[in-house]
């Protein structure tokens, strides 16, 4: 484990809340995480793990033995634990319930900085514990307003930026997740239509195990007046993680996936950005700038990175988008 009694590192890596002494935090380097894996066999492939990556993202077999195998052990002891705590109660409140709530991980961070890798590394890796749990995903996407509701309000330059989710409709869906309903529905976001699919959706049915996967999965909001509602997603939460690197390392990545989507994507007349792939490179990067400073940008260091603290664990990621160190919140 990483001893820094002192701050040592600078503003916009992982902080001197992260790093000081009194931090609510064990910060691991990743070589000291990868021992934590164990026995933990890996139970993926390499064209498995090149099928889930996104677009940019480097990582391979050695990052998932190096980090996500320990994660999913770390999980698997918490999972163990909430599954023994319900039985505990059960026998303390003298009941016969078999009906127990899906365990559900918050995933949370900036655009571009591999969240959906990320949740899908992990969906795999959890589905093949020897207990063979069900598994579900699913993105906070579909929980924005539809492009005409934020159209009409004038908000479209605000698309991502926590007043354009439908934080009621997400926050009725995880409700009734928890109260272990079968069945329920999830809103579909199409990324190559920029927009919510009115006539898609995803059904939930029980899991074991869901992921929710979202830059602003951890945020807070005002609280309710009468105290009749749950006020928080992150409430709902057994685990939270949150996916960091610096800003600007983060910016690099982002204009970089832009350039590549211009190539690939955005080649689609279908696509919502189809228009920036008839524009000159130049022309269409200065487009991918200014969308990062006035709107990702802005999103980032406004609602995103204040909810880092919040997470039980924080993946720090260096410029070649591997993990250089673990913080794990105490008990």
């Amino acid at each position: 484990m990483v001893d820094t009694p002192e701050p040592t590192h600078q503003s916009g890596d992982l902080g001197d809340f992260v790093f000081g002494r009194y931090s609510p935090y064990s910060i691991f380097t990743a070589y000291e995480w990868s021992v934590f894996r164990a026995d933990t066999p890996l139970t993926l492939t390499f064209d498995e793990v090149k099928r889930l990556r996104s677009i940019g993202d480097p990582i391979d077999l050695h990052e998932v033995q190096r980090i996500y195998l320990s994660l999913s052990r770390l999980l698997s002891t918490h999972v163990e634990a909430i599954q023994m705590l319900f039985q505990k109660r059960k026998r303390f409140l003298r009941t016969q319930d078999t009906a127990k709530t899906p365990f559900i991980i918050g995933i949370a961070g900036s655009v571009a900085v591999g969240k959906s890798t990320t949740a899908r590394i992990l969906q795999e890796l959890l589905k093949r514990w020897p207990s063979s749990p069900k598994v579900d995903l699913i993105t906070t996407d579909g929980f924005l307003y539809p492009n005409a509701v934020l159209r009409a309000e004038n908000r479209m330059d605000r698309k991502g930026f926590p007043d354009s989710y439908d934080v009621g409709k997400l926050l009725r869906f995880l409700s009734a997740i928890k109260a272990g309903m079968g069945d329920v529905v999830a809103p579909l976001y199409s990324h190559a239509a920029y927009d919510v699919l009115p006539n898609e959706q995803i059904v939930v049915d029980r899991p074991d195990i869901l992921i929710v996967e979202g830059i602003n999965v951890l945020q807070v909001r005002d609280l309710p007046r009468d105290g009749k509602a749950v006020p928080f997603v992150s409430d709902f939460f057994d685990f939270s993680i949150y996916i960091d690197a610096k800003t600007e390392i983060i910016r690099h990545w982002y204009m970089e996936r832009f350039r590549r989507f211009r190539l690939t994507a955005f080649q689609n007349p279908q696509s919502f950005f189809h228009r920036y792939s008839k524009m000159t490179e130049q022309e269409a990067m200065a487009v991918a700038e200014n969308l990062w400073n006035t709107i990702n940008l802005k999103n980032l260091e406004e609602n995103i990175l204040p909810t880092r603290p919040r997470a039980d664990l924080i993946l720090h990621k260096g410029s070649d988008h591997l993990v250089e160190y673990v913080a794990l919140r105490k008990l």
